[in-house]
């Protein structure tokens, strides 16, 4: 039996965000990587999971305030126990790759994409199932 067809999303998906964000915060070659292809896989993923985009928001928010070791640090940085775990992953591999303050100013710059891309996928869906 033939599988189902992968759709853009399960592509984009299967990005490892986690490597990106090791990579692209140190490196400029990678940041373009990281803020494209990389936030759209984080959008995506977390998407999938239930989060909304002001909750992410609110996580970029803290990180900005208190730094990405601290937002890595909360209890529960996202309502899901599972969305949380993954978020949670992220923030405590930017903050060990973020080697200067202009690198976690580019991690919570790269969450707030994160949030504003999910935000343009939920209206897109809005917008699509509006009759």
């Amino acid at each position: 039996m033939p599988s189902a067809p992968r759709t853009d999303d399960d592509v984009v998906a299967a990005t490892d965000v986690t490597e990106l964000l090791r990579h692209g915060l140190g490196r400029k070659a990678f940041r373009t990587a990281l803020f494209g292809d990389g936030a759209v896989a984080a959008a995506v993923t977390l998407d999938r999971m239930g989060v909304v985009p002001r909750s992410v928001a609110y996580v970029a928010e803290v990180a900005k305030a208190g730094g990405l070791a601290y937002a890595a640090g909360l209890p529960e940085p996202l309502p899901s126990p599972d969305a949380a775990a993954v978020l949670r992953d992220w923030l405590e591999t930017a903050a060990r790759a973020a080697g200067t303050p202009q690198d976690e100013e580019h991690a919570v710059r790269w969450l707030d994409a994160v949030a504003e891309l999910m935000g343009l996928r939920s209206d897109s869906r809005r917008h699509r199932d509006t009759p």
